[in-house]
């Protein structure tokens, strides 16, 4: 498969997958979408037993495009019913992946780009990485990223992270477990590379078991809770407070809330 978005190069059993918009900040396209778990599934069936998510440019993601987000403005329910579902379908392949998958984080990593960043396998981070789940910031909530978030860091710290949409560093990413190792930007894809190799030197069947077991622990529960989230995500778009804050986010404004 040709890709657009993205790039997908496999080497020593090791794919490779870029984020490949840099003059957009690899911000997330629902052509994205389609790519990343295009290039998953032939991963999964390929011959990589390891795979590496990065960024092209100065940042890893910046959450979804302005120009997508400008088109919820005119969709139907329907069509927004569909997007939620595809993005859930996106993170949900991304934590529950069955081979082991590395995210090497040159930049900064926002709302939908940071849950790509935190939920593989192994997240390393350069030091002027910068996190956030900021959703809220444009009158739109975290919905689907939260069953993951939850997971991750425990209640209270989701609370925290979800519902004030702040930018966090990579050493607090690192305190709260969403980071595994800060690498000096020059020795990010080394080191990732280092990391997947040590991963090659492991039994296949061993590392695919024990990743379906832990999938075996939380996938009924995540399928409920993204069903929730899903219904709830695409309620949301149809609020006046996620169209104004949607426009004055475009028109780099502060948003006026009706608190609808």
């Amino acid at each position: 498969m040709a890709f657009t978005t993205l790039t997908v190069e496999t080497q020593d059993h090791v794919a490779t997958i870029t984020l490949n918009r840099p003059e957009k900040r690899n911000a997330i396209t629902p052509e994205m979408i389609h790519e990343i778990a295009a290039a998953l599934d032939s991963i999964e069936i390929g011959p990589a037993r390891v795979a590496i998510l990065t960024g092209a440019g100065k940042a890893f993601c910046a959450g979804m495009d302005l120009e997508a987000l400008k088109e919820f403005h005119s969709e139907t329910p329907a069509h927004l019913l569909d997007d939620a579902r595809r993005i859930a379908a996106m993170f949900h392949k991304i934590y529950l992946f069955p081979k082991p998958l590395i995210a090497a984080v040159n930049g900064a990593a926002v709302a939908g780009g940071c849950g790509i960043a935190t939920f593989c396998d192994f997240t390393l981070a350069v030091p002027e990485a910068k996190f956030g789940y900021t959703e809220v910031r444009i009158g739109f909530m975290p919905a689907i990223v939260a069953a993951f978030v939850v997971r991750q860091v425990g209640d209270k710290r989701a609370r925290d992270l979800l519902l004030s949409g702040r930018i966090f560093t990579a050493d607090e990413a690192f305190r709260m477990g969403l980071v595994n190792e800060v690498v000096p930007p020059e020795k990010l894809m080394t080191r990732a590379m280092e990391l997947a190799a040590s991963l090659i030197e492991l039994s296949p069947t061993s590392l695919t078991f024990t990743k379906g077991l832990l999938r075996k622990f939380s996938e009924a529960e995540i399928d409920r809770e993204l069903a929730m989230a899903i219904e709830l995500s695409t309620q949301i778009r149809g609020k006046a407070d996620f169209r104004e804050g949607l426009a004055a986010f475009l028109e780099k404004r502060k948003p006026v809330w009706r608190g609808e």
